[in-house]
């Protein structure tokens, strides 16, 4: 819970930075379950500089045609139920969780073969 309050301070002290990073983490988390639980790379196999370039990419801006498809397919649904359904204090979680299935399915197609 500490954690949390913390990152609702450094939210609120500087938004933007915090969320550029905030994007890029979860992009790199995605990568990072991609690779290890969708791929099962292992330890050893696992791409670092693969992880890195998705979370760069993820404090910047990711946009392929397909990838966007899918973007609108699943994102106003997921808005629509967090806005109706979820209390305002948890919308931001909500998002994040499925942020990190997102950023998943991302890293998957950007680096399948």
């Amino acid at each position: 819970m500490a954690l949390w309050r913390a990152y609702q301070r450094a939210l609120n002290a500087h938004p933007w930075k915090v969320q550029v990073l905030t994007a890029g983490s979860l992009m790199g988390l995605g990568d990072i379950i991609s690779q290890q639980l969708v791929e099962r790379r292992g330890v050893r196999k696992h791409q670092i500089s693969r992880t890195l370039t998705m979370a760069s990419l993820g404090c910047g801006f990711v946009d392929y045609p397909d990838a966007l498809i899918a973007n609108y397919y699943l994102w106003p649904a997921v808005q629509l139920a967090n806005f109706y359904l979820v209390p305002l204090y948890y919308r931001l979680a909500v998002v994040q969780c499925v942020a990190v299935i997102w950023n998943s399915y991302l890293s998957w197609k950007a680096h399948r073969f």
